[in-house]
C-alpha cells in the first residue's frame, strides 16, 4: 500500500513538472492575450478547458501556472535547506547550552507562519514572486534545522563515528563523510513536504494579491479572478483548484512514501 502511495505521488509530481516544462516550449494559446476568444467559454474545442472572464485560454494559464508553482517551490525549499541544514549540523555538535539557545530562537521563528511573514514582507518590500519565495523559505528554515539536527545526533552517537573520532578524524570531515550522507534521506523527505507547503502558500499569497503579479499566470491568481464568476461559471475555479490539489497531494504522497520506504521500521509493512 505504501509503495502504491509513493508511485501515485511520483506520477502526480511528474505530471506537474511535465506541465511546467511543456509550458516553456508550447501552450495552446497565448496565456496573456486578453479577449483572444469569447469570455467564459465552456470546455470544448479548441479551448479544452474553456476561457476565463477575459477570454484567455484556461489550459494555457494552467500550464504556465505550473511553472510558477515549481519555480517558487524550488527556490523556497533550496533557501530553507541551504540555511537550515548547516545550522542543524552545527547545532548538533555545539555544547548543550549553546544548542538550547539556538533551539529557543528556532521556536520564536516557528511563531511566524509563512503566510504571516509573507504579508509582512509584502508590506515592507511590495508583493512579488521574490517576496513570496523569501518568506516561504525563511519560514521553512526551522523545520530543516530540527530535522537535520535530530538526524545528526543519531548518527554522531553511532559506533562508526566514535571510531572515526578515536582515529583523530576532524569534525568537519566526519560531518561531510558520515553525517550528511546518512541524513540525506531525512532531508529529502522534509524537502518534499515543504515543497507541497510552498506551492500551497504561493497560491494563497497570489490569491491575496501578495504573490505572483497579475501579468504572470498563477493558480492562486486564477482562483482570485474566478471568484467573480463562481455561481454562473464554477468551472473557472475548479481547474486551478484541481491543479493545486494535484500538486500538493503529489508532493505529500512522495514525502510520506519516502519516509515509509527509507525507515527500516516501516519498510516491512509498506
Amino acid at each position: 500500500m505504501k509503495r502504491l502511495e509513493l508511485a501515485v505521488g511520483l506520477v502526480l509530481v511528474v505530471l506537474v513538472v511535465g506541465m511546467a516544462l511543456l509550458s516553456y516550449a508550447w501552450t495552446p494559446f497565448d496565456p496573456t492575450a486578453v479577449l483572444s476568444a469569447p469570455p467564459l467559454q465552456a470546455p470544448g474545442w479548441p479551448h479544452v478547458l474553456g476561457t476565463d472572464g477575459m477570454g484567455i485560454d484556461i489550459l494555457s494559464r494552467i500550464l504556465v501556472g505550473a511553472r510558477s508553482a515549481i519555480y517558487v517551490g524550488v527556490i523556497a525549499v533550496g533557501l530553507a535547506a541551504v540555511v537550515g541544514v548547516p545550522l542543524g549540523l552545527l547545532t548538533a555538535q555545539l555544547p548543550r547550552p549553546l544548542a538550547e539557545a539556538v533551539l529557543r530562537a528556532t521556536d520564536i521563528a516557528y511563531a511566524f507562519p509563512a503566510l504571516l511573514l509573507a504579508i509582512l514582507f509584502a508590506a515592507a518590500f511590495g508583493g512579488s514572486t521574490e517576496t513570496a519565495m523569501a518568506a516561504i523559505g525563511i519560514a521553512s528554515i526551522p523545520a530543516f534545522l530540527r530535522v537535520s539536527r535530530a538526524g545528526a545526533l543519531s548518527v554522531l552517537a553511532s559506533d562508526f563515528v566514535l571510531a572515526a573520532r578515536s582515529c583523530g578524524t576532524p569534525r568537519l570531515a566526519i560531518t561531510g563523510r558520515h553525517v550528511l550522507p546518512n541524513i540525506a534521506p531525512l532531508i529529502g523527505v522534509q524537502a518534499s513536504v515543504t515543497f507541497a507547503l510552498a506551492i500551497l502558500a504561493e497560491a494563497a499569497l497570489s490569491y491575496l494579491g501578495l504573490g505572483t503579479p497579475p501579468t504572470t499566470p498563477s493558480w492562486g491568481r486564477m482562483l482570485m479572478d474566478a471568484q467573480t464568476y463562481l455561481f454562473n461559471a464554477p468551472l473557472q475555479a475548479l481547474w486551478p483548484g484541481l491543479a493545486i490539489a494535484v500538486a500538493v497531494l503529489g508532493f505529500n504522497l512522495v514525502g510520506d512514501g519516502l519516509r515509509d520506504f527509507l525507515d527500516p521500521r516501516l519498510r516491512d509493512v509498506a
